[in-house]
């Protein structure tokens, strides 16, 4: 069995692996041989791969019957071109762990660790290695797939915060995190010479009213009730052909709400606004929505564990009143059975997440695999 010491040089050598090998969403295939090729020496019961796609379930079971809990990581990376200059920076061009799933990866290893020195003493924990968080689609497959037929009592989950104190653990009540959607609106016209533009329909206009439109229904105080933030993210319109008036055009907005079902009401206004403005200016009007993001709406119970295993290791722990802005698609578990997802403090001047030279500190490692673990055992040594 390694000491401490070995356990976090194991760790810390895995993170860095894999952030010099980072895949994007749904593209995971050599991540997820990493991961088995870790697992295989520290086996669990039974593993399932390939689970919504590229995911990894590892499963300890207790010797008696008892509780199950569920604890999930990210194998995604994102399509950022990193600029560190470090030894383990990314090899692939235009791909990087910007976001910390790389070291989360690392905590979820460590708890498998522990977990094959010690099973619990009863019931069974899963450990998931999640695909394509980033686009929103992994949680959902993973919980479609027929492979995923486990109904855990609690699922977890926690994501590296900068910002916040190195090691600290960041928790809240209700929702942690907020419903996030992306808004496509396609507008079609009729093109017809620039020089005589009455004689088409060139949806200029109804670009403008509906960015317009949409950003008087913006409430961008987090703190304020119906939290609404409708956020531009891309538009053409036309080609660039001189002579030519437009005759079609596309816009996308992402839209966030602290309520899954206040994001439910806002999808709706946004719609029926959308497809109003396009009549009026006489265009077609085709709406989809694509990478969204349920909020993560924390069980009570589910964080008491959480504060509880904070107090057990005396970590110093922060309870944040207002949510989250970003969207996580944990959102989704947390929807499905009791859970919650907690912040883990990666430094007051690490760099942003999804900023080009951010990396995640190994430092923080040790106090997300004690904080996963503790829960673990209050979970499934208390039945």
């Amino acid at each position: 069995m390694q000491n401490l010491n070995q356990r976090i040089a194991t760790l810390t050598l895995l993170r860095k692996e894999l952030h010099k090998n980072p895949e994007v969403s749904g593209k995971e295939v050599h991540t997820a041989k990493m991961i088995l090729s870790f697992l295989e020496n520290y086996p669990p019961d039974e593993i399932v791969t390939e689970v919504g796609t590229t995911g990894i379930l590892a499963i300890y079971k207790g010797k008696t019957v008892g509780k199950t809990v569920l604890f999930r990581c990210e194998l995604d990376a994102l399509p950022i071109e990193e600029i560190n200059t470090f030894e383990h920076r990314s090899l692939t061009n235009g791909v990087s762990h910007k976001c910390g799933h790389d070291g989360h990866m690392a905590i979820m290893c460590g708890l498998a660790i522990e977990l094959h020195y010690k099973r619990p003493k009863t019931g069974t924990v899963i450990l998931l290695f999640q695909p394509a968080e980033e686009d929103g689609t992994g949680a959902e497959k993973v919980f479609n797939d027929p492979k995923f037929i486990y109904k855990p009592d609690f699922v977890f989950a926690l994501h590296n915060i900068p910002g916040y104190k190195k090691n600290q653990i960041v928790v809240k009540n209700d929702t942690f995190s907020c419903a996030v959607n992306s808004l496509i609106i396609k507008l079609k016209g009729i093109t017809s010479h620039a020089g005589e533009p009455h004689k088409g329909i060139n949806p200029a206009l109804a670009l403008a009213k509906i960015t317009t439109q949409f950003n008087q229904l913006i409430q961008a105080d987090i703190a304020a009730a119906k939290y609404c933030l409708i956020t531009p993210i891309y538009s053409k319109m036309g080609k660039k052909a001189y002579g030519v008036s437009a005759g079609a055009a596309e816009i996308h907005f992402t839209v966030r709400s602290d309520s899954n079902s206040e994001m439910q009401a806002i999808e709706s206004k946004l719609e029926k606004l959308a497809k109003s403005i396009a009549e009026e200016f006489q265009l077609k009007c085709k709406i989809s929505w694509t990478q969204s993001f349920q909020a993560n709406e924390n069980n009570v119970e589910a964080v008491n564990h959480i504060k509880n295993a904070v107090k057990i290791n005396d970590f110093d722990l922060l309870e944040k009143e207002m949510p989250f802005t970003w969207g996580e698609d944990f959102g989704l578990l947390t929807q499905q059975f009791p859970g919650a997802m907690f912040g883990l403090g990666s430094g007051m001047n690490t760099p942003a997440l999804h900023n080009p030279d951010y990396d995640f500190p190994d430092e923080i490692i040790t106090t997300g695999v004690a904080t996963f673990l503790q829960i673990s055992k209050q979970i499934t040594d208390a039945y």
